[in-house]
């Protein structure tokens, strides 16, 4: 907080820039002067520090001389890794929320921890490159991850970088061999907030003839593509079918 000649109250200075201190002291002499001019220059920086962790290219501190945004700060960490998932997460310290201001337009200004989405940073998307406050964290998780097991050519686990129906996923893995039985392609999904898994059988061929929408594969799918003639590597472990929505057979896993 600063004071001004002929100015009753105090200003606040923290938490603006140059050009915001400014404006404000020049209408705060409105009543005194006409058109007054007001220039504010920074005389001394005091460092602040900024943390980026996680599936980045260089995890590192960072020093902060002057204001900059998400999408630079991802910048000088080199970029997300190859691990990284859809999200890209601040982690606010206490005195960043207190130069806040929360809006009915904009309660995550208000909030600890604030989530964008990773594609719209790095498009520079406004609505998710915000500036970066002093004592802030910049966490991006690991991707959620599928896994394609079973009669492939190369089974393997695939990070969701972007949303991946079942038919990219089996030809990531090098597709399905000639002894497939491919009209009992099975998922082991797990409900969301559950522990109970359950196992959707999918007809891959018709998928590939147009006579059924592909599906789209939900965070630790395991797509497990059966021999022909054979039992399933995992079937002994399920319990009775039971009907889903569409008309999908599924068993629940206790």
């Amino acid at each position: 907080m600063i004071r001004m000649p002929l100015i009753d109250t105090e200003i606040q200075a923290a938490c603006k820039t140059e050009g915001e201190l400014a404006a404000e002291i020049s209408h705060s002499y409105i009543k005194y002067y006409k058109n007054p001019q007001v220039d504010v220059f920074i005389k001394e920086y005091h460092s602040k520090q900024v943390a980026v962790i996680g599936a980045v290219n260089e995890q590192s501190r960072f020093e902060l001389q002057r204001r900059i945004r998400l999408l630079e700060l991802l910048t000088f960490a080199k970029g997300p890794s190859a691990k990284a998932g859809r999200t890209i997460n601040i982690i606010h310290a206490a005195p960043a929320l207190a130069c806040q201001a929360p809006n009915a337009a904009n309660e995550d200004a208000a909030k600890a921890f604030v989530s964008y989405k990773l594609s719209e940073t790095l498009q520079g998307d406004p609505r998710a490159n915000p500036y970066i406050e002093p004592g802030d964290t910049v966490y991006l998780p690991d991707a959620d991850q599928v896994y394609v097991v079973g009669n492939v050519g190369t089974p393997l686990t695939i990070p969701l970088k972007e949303p991946i129906t079942l038919t990219r996923a089996v030809a990531m893995a090098g597709g399905v061999k000639q002894d497939t039985k491919k009209d009992k392609i099975r998922i082991v999904r797990q409900e969301p907030g559950s522990a109970t898994k359950r196992e959707i059988f999918v007809d891959l061929s018709a998928i590939e003839k147009k006579r059924a929408e592909d599906v789209a594969l939900l965070p630790n799918d395991i797509v497990d593509v059966p021999l022909s003639g054979t039992k399933s590597f995992m079937r002994s472990l399920m319990g009775t079918v039971v009907p889903t929505i569409g008309g999908l057979p599924t068993r629940v896993i206790p």
